[in-house]
C-alpha cells in the first residue's frame, strides 16, 4: 500500500484592525494593491475586512512554521504601511457583519447572490490544513476515520467566544454561524471514493454547486489537491498553536495510514455521535467533557486530547520528528485556548471587548515580530 507523501499545507485567515478604534476594517484590496512580493500567497477573501494567507506545499512542522512566521510577518508589515493591525481570532470582538463590504470578485459576488444573508453574516476566520494522502481508497478511510477526533482538534483551536459586542457562552461561536451553511459540519460515512466522486458529480450535474469546493465538511477530499482538508479549526491566534495543530493532523494521518497497513483501524462512529462532541466542543471547550464511545461514559475534554495524544500518537512522533510541536497541545491544555484567554481578558477589563482586541494583536504577533 503506497505511503502517504503527509505534505503539510496551512491556510489562515486574518482580521484587518483599525488600533484607534480596535474595529474590523475594509482594506484587503489596497493592502494587495500596495506590494506584490508575496500576493501568490496572499489572497483576499469574503469580506473587504479579511486577508487569507496560505503556506506552500511543506514537508514537515517546522517548515509550515517557518511559512506562516514569513507570511504574519508579511501581512503584517503591509498592514502597517496602512496604520493597520493583523489580528487572528475566529470571530471579531465586536464589529458587525452588516458594517463590512463585500470583495467584489466573481467568486464572492457569486457566493453573496447564492446566500444572500447568510454571506453577509459570514464574518469569520478559520485555519485549514491540508495533509497530503495520493491512495483515494485510503484518503477516503482517513476521512472516515478522523472524523472522531475533530471536536477534539477544535477544543484546541476555539478563538471565538464573542459576536457582535456579545460574551456569546460557547468557545466557538465561528462554528455555530457557519453552520447555516449548507454542506457544513461533520460529514456522514463515505463508502468508497467512487461514491464521493458520484456525489459531487450529482451536485454538479444538477445545478447545485459549480463544482467540489463548495464542499464546506470540517474534513473534506479536497476537490483539486490530493490531500485531506481539516477545515473543523478556528483560526489560531498564537502561530504555535497554527503549528500544533498542523503537526497533531499530520500525525494523525500517518497513524492511521501504519494502522491501515497493519490490517488494523479504529472504528468508525456515526456523525450523529460525532456531532454531540462537536457541540460539546463548540459550547464548552478544553472546560467541557467529550464522550468516549468506546467506553460509552464522558470524561473532560483535557483528558481525552492528552489520551489521544500520548496513547494514539506517540509512537509515530519521533519518527516524523514533530514531538515538540506536538505536545504544544499540553501547554494549550495547562493555559486555555486563544478563547479562554479571551474571556479572561475581558473580564480582567470589566467587560471592556477592546482589551480583547488588543490581546489578540500582541498574542498574533507573538513569535513573530
Amino acid at each position: 500500500m503506497q505511503k502517504p507523501s503527509l505534505t503539510i499545507g496551512v491556510e489562515e485567515e486574518y482580521q484587518i484592525i483599525d488600533p484607534q478604534s480596535r474595529a474590523l476594517t475594509s482594506y484587503i484590496t489596497q493592502i494587495l494593491e500596495a506590494d506584490h512580493l508575496i500576493l501568490g500567497q496572499v489572497k483576499p477573501e469574503l469580506h473587504q475586512s479579511i486577508v487569507e494567507v496560505g503556506t506552500t506545499v511543506c514537508r514537515t512542522p517546522q517548515e509550515v512554521k517557518a511559512q506562516l512566521v514569513e507570511l504574519r510577518r508579511g501581512v503584517m508589515e503591509l498592514a502597517g504601511r496602512k496604520g493597520l493591525k493583523i489580528a487572528a481570532a475566529g470571530t471579531h470582538p465586536f464589529s458587525h457583519w452588516a458594517d463590512q463590504e463585500i470583495t467584489q470578485l466573481d467568486r464572492y459576488v457569486g457566493t453573496k447572490e447564492a446566500m444572500q444573508q447568510l454571506a453577509q453574516q459570514l464574518l469569520i476566520f478559520g485555519t485549514h490544513v491540508h495533509i497530503g494522502i495520493e491512495d483515494k481508497d485510503f484518503l477516503i478511510d482517513a476521512c472516515n476515520v478522523s472524523r472522531y477526533f475533530l471536536p477534539h482538534i477544535l477544543c484546541l483551536s476555539t478563538s471565538s467566544p464573542f459576536w457582535i459586542g456579545r460574551l456569546t457562552g460557547l468557545k466557538s461561536y465561528r462554528s455555530a454561524v457557519f453552520r447555516a451553511f449548507p454542506r457544513t459540519g461533520v460529514p456522514r460515512f463515505i463508502p468508497s471514493w467512487t461514491d464521493y466522486e458520484h456525489y459531487i458529480e450529482t451536485l454538479v450535474s444538477t445545478g447545485c454547486i459549480p463544482n467540489g469546493s463548495k464542499i464546506w465538511w470540517d474534513v473534506r477530499p479536497h476537490h483539486t489537491f490530493p490531500t485531506l482538508e481539516f477545515r473543523i479549526c478556528d483560526v489560531c491566534t498564537r502561530v504555535d498553536e497554527a503549528v500544533c495543530i498542523a503537526a497533531i493532523l499530520q500525525a494523525m494521518v500517518y497513524k492511521l495510514w501504519k494502522m491501515r497497513r497493519d490490517n488494523t483501524t479504529f472504528r468508525v462512529y456515526s456523525s450523529e455521535l460525532i456531532d454531540e462532541n462537536k457541540w460539546r466542543a463548540v459550547r464548552y471547550g478544553l472546560d467541557g467533557k467529550l464522550i468516549d464511545f468506546g467506553k460509552q461514559v464522558e470524561l473532560p475534554a483535557a483528558s481525552l486530547i492528552r489520551e489521544f495524544i500520548e496513547w494514539f500518537l506517540d509512537d509515530v512522533l519521533d519518527e516524523l520528528g514533530s514531538r515538540k510541536e506536538v505536545e504544544y497541545a499540553f501547554r494549550i491544555l495547562s493555559e486555555g485556548s486563544s478563547a479562554d484567554r479571551q474571556i479572561k481578558a475581558y473580564h480582567a477589563a470589566g467587560g471592556d471587548t477592546k482589551a480583547v482586541v488588543d490581546l489578540l494583536i500582541r498574542e498574533t504577533e507573538e513569535g513573530v515580530l
